[in-house]
């Protein structure tokens, strides 16, 4: 079988964590890359190795997108330049996998998801924390009824602060869209997706406390939140709460999800021990339940699941399975965000309706 040629734009942390994701694969050869940038293309060569030679490598995408060296791309460049990159792809027949968050604001999204309807290519979003084995799972055992009628969810993340970025980019708001739309849009997909609804109204309270307060560039204060409370309230009744920090590395687990049902709940963890757990309230037993792991060829920053989410982009493009993570999706996990933070910002709660969604 002829090998699916992919080509990376944007060769940083996560351009690379792609990379080592792909190797493995025999039906896929990568055989382009784009940065503007030399460090992450040597960084990018690095990754490959021997492989490196016969990649085409460019310093400007639209090069990469022009070349006919390539079947499918991965954009994996800064938030802040998202859109500018998709309006190019979209404007071609390659299939895409996009990095959360989509984009940094509802309208560039909403744009987005105008483009992607026009053109029958497949456009993924990146939103790799549904394939943690633990939340699969987790999803798995929600809609098996086990927990009777969906209330409440809650997720947990305490965490190490933002990593070094090119350039420092991931210390603005402006370039990030912000921590709560940067960082938090997989859990607000997490929480669109097992309620199976509409958020109607957000309400935050979050600051910058401990990290980059000294740090400067370019005589540019950093302005990145670091902690955050955000409680969502969907159409369906259902209530969802975040607990984010970021200077909180001592603990046993970063990610921790509950779903609370009438009858009972389940708690799952990331790494977590194996295990999720359900309880039952009629006779309050707690009973650990198993978490199937799935064979990966590189486990990498996100437990699998990174592995798993290319696999199965690689067969929506092939036509042997559906786009599992859609553009609406990439926009209402942005949505949440950028409510969350309007919300820290006028100290009040945001209704959704206020953003006039088409």
């Amino acid at each position: 079988m002829e090998k699916l040629r992919f080509g990376l734009i944007g060769t940083g942390m996560m351009g690379c964590e792609h990379l080592r994701n792909l190797m493995p694969m025999d039906d896929v050869a990568i055989t382009a890359v784009s940065d503007p940038n030399d460090p992450p293309l040597s960084w990018a060569k690095s990754t490959l190795g021997d492989r490196w030679d016969g990649v085409s490598v460019f310093k400007d995408h639209r090069d990469l997108l022009a070349s006919g060296a390539v079947d499918a791309v991965i954009i994996a460049s800064p938030n802040h330049t998202h859109k500018s990159v998709l309006a190019d792809v979209l404007s071609t027949d390659i299939p895409v996998l996009v990095e959360k968050p989509m984009c940094t604001t509802i309208e560039d999204c909403e744009d987005v998801v105008q483009q992607s309807k026009k053109r029958d290519a497949v456009t993924w979003v990146g939103l790799e924390y549904r394939y943690m084995p633990s939340i699969a799972h987790l999803l798995t055992q929600l809609s098996s009824g086990v927990i009777g009628d969906l209330k409440m969810i809650s997720i947990r993340e305490h965490r190490f602060p933002f990593l070094e970025k090119v350039d420092n980019w991931n210390r603005f708001t402006a370039n990030t869209g912000g921590t709560l739309v940067e960082k938090c849009c997989h859990f607000f997909d997490l929480m669109n997706l097992v309620t199976g609804a509409l958020p109607t109204r957000v309400y935050a309270s979050g600051g910058q406390d401990v990290n980059h307060l000294d740090e400067v560039y370019d005589g540019r204060q950093s302005d990145i939140l670091d902690n955050a409370f955000v409680t969502v309230d969907y159409a369906n009744g259902v209530r969802a709460m975040l607990d984010l920090s970021m200077f909180a590395e001592g603990g046993r687990n970063e990610q921790e999800i509950v779903v609370v049902g009438d009858t009972g709940k389940i708690e799952a963890a990331v790494p977590g021990d194996g295990y999720l757990y359900v309880g039952k309230r009629a006779d309050r037993s707690v009973s650990a339940d198993p978490v199937p792991q799935t064979e990966v060829e590189h486990v990498g920053f996100h437990h699998g699941a990174s592995f798993v989410e290319l696999r199965r982009f690689i067969s929506a493009v092939k036509g042997e399975g559906e786009v599992e993570v859609t553009t609406t999706d990439g926009l209402w996990s942005v949505v949440i965000g950028a409510a969350a933070h309007l919300s820290i910002d006028e100290g009040r709660a945001v209704d959704i309706s206020e953003f006039k969604l088409s």
